[in-house]
C-alpha cells in the first residue's frame, strides 16, 4: 500500500496483514469454544472480547466504521471505538463472528472477518439490508448489472467465461425473499447453491479460482456488504451493492453516516472500500472456504484466508497454537 497521509503505511502493510491474522485467529478460537452448544450469544460475545484483545497489539490508530452496532447497544466493537496500539490512522470493519446460528449449532461455514483501509476509504453502512451481486476477476467490466434481470445477467456472464448458462451456480442465501431469485435462477438453466447463513464466505468464493459458485447474488446485511467488498476488492473481482431501507429513520441514519451522497444510488465496488485494502478471515467451522478450528488438549490448528488489494495476494495460512506456553488472551 502507498499513502501521501500515512507515510510509514508502506512499510508496515506485510507485517499489517499477519497482525490481522492474529486478530482473527484469536477470536475464532474463542468462539469455538461454544461451537455446538447452542448459544450463539455466547460464542459471538467470546469472538468479539477476544478479537477486542487482541487489537491492543496492532500498530495502528483504528476507528471502528463496520461493527457491533451502536455505542448504546455493544459494549466492545462499536461503531466509532479507536482500536489499536497506536500508529496510521485506519478504518476497521469487523465481524468477530459471522455466523453465530453456524457456530452455535455446528454447522459449516462459521468465520470471523475482519478488513482495513486507510480512514475515510469503506463506506460507513448502518445495520440495515443491502441488495448485492458479485462476480469474480478477469471479465469483462460491467459484465453483471444490479438493475438487470438475473436471466440476462446470466446470460452476459455465460458469455463471457465461455460456458452454457447451464455449467453456472449461483450462490444466495435460502430466504424467502430470494424465491423469485431462485426461480428465475432455475428457469433461465442455471444451479443454485443455497446457504443459511454467510455471506461474504459466499461472496469470496464467487471470486476464487476453480471454486463452485461463479455468481453471488440476493440481499443480505449491509455491514456485510462492505466486508464482502474489502474481499473482492483484494481478489480483483466485480461487486455492485445498493442499500434496502424500510423506513424513513434507516434513511436519515444512512444519510448522517454518509453525507452529502444519495443513500439509494447503485453502489459500485469502490464506493464501498476504496484505496489499499487488507483482508483476513479464520474459519471457526469448517466450509468450502476454510477449515474450521481443530482441537487436541492444550493444541489448536486455525486456518486462515489473507488477502491484500495492493498485490492480489491470496494466502492460506495454517496456525498451530500450544497453549502451554500462551494464554487465550495472548493469542
Amino acid at each position: 500500500m502507498t499513502s501521501t497521509s500515512n507515510p510509514g503505511y508502506k512499510v508496515t502493510d506485510r507485517n499489517l496483514a499477519l497482525e490481522l491474522v492474529r486478530v482473527t485467529e484469536a477470536a475464532a478460537m474463542s468462539a469455538s469454544q461454544w461451537t455446538g452448544r447452542g448459544k450463539k450469544n455466547e460464542a459471538d460475545g467470546a469472538a468479539v472480547e477476544a478479537m477486542r484483545l487482541a487489537f491492543d497489539t496492532v500498530a495502528i490508530d483504528g476507528t471502528v466504521v463496520i461493527g457491533e452496532g451502536e455505542m448504546d447497544e455493544a459494549p466492545m466493537l462499536y461503531i466509532g471505538e479507536k482500536v489499536g496500539a497506536g500508529g496510521p490512522a485506519m478504518d476497521i470493519a469487523v465481524d468477530p463472528l459471522e455466523g453465530t446460528n453456524l457456530c452455535a449449532k455446528n454447522m459449516p461455514n462459521a468465520l470471523t472477518v475482519l478488513a482495513l483501509a486507510e480512514a475515510g476509504n469503506f463506506l460507513h453502512a448502518p445495520d440495515i439490508y443491502m441488495e448485492k451481486i458479485v462476480v469474480g476477476p478477469d471479465l469483462p467490466e460491467g459484465v453483471v448489472d444490479l438493475d438487470a434481470s438475473i436471466s440476462a445477467n446470466l446470460r452476459e456472464l455465460a458469455r463471457a467465461k465461455r460456458k452454457d448458462i447451464s455449467d453456472l451456480t449461483l450462490c444466495a442465501l435460502e430466504r424467502e425473499r430470494h424465491e423469485e431469485l431462485i426461480a428465475k435462477t432455475r428457469e433461465a438453466g442455471a444451479r443454485v447453491m443455497l446457504l443459511s447463513d454467510g455471506d461474504v464466505a459466499a461472496a469470496i468464493a464467487a471470486c476464487l479460482p476453480n471454486g463452485r459458485v461463479d455468481i453471488y447474488a440476493g440481499s443480505g446485511g449491509a455491514p456485510e456488504g462492505v466486508l464482502a467488498a474489502a474481499a473482492v476488492r483484494c481478489v480483483h473481482g466485480q461487486m455492485q451493492g445498493r442499500l434496502l431501507f424500510e423506513d424513513a429513520e434507516q434513511v436519515r441514519r444512512a444519510q448522517e453516516m454518509d453525507p452529502g451522497k444519495d443513500p439509494s444510488r447503485k453502489l459500485g465496488l469502490y464506493d464501498m472500500a476504496r484505496g489499499d485494502v487488507l483482508f483476513s478471515a479464520t474459519g471457526v467451522t469448517t466450509g468450502p472456504l476454510l477449515r474450521g478450528i481443530r482441537r487436541d488438549g492444550n493444541r489448536a490448528i486455525t486456518h486462515s484466508i489473507v488477502m491484500r488489494s495492493k498485490s492480489g495476494t491470496v494466502r492460506f495460512v495454517e496456525g498451530h497454537h500450544d497453549f502451554s506456553t500462551k494464554t487465550w488472551g495472548a493469542i
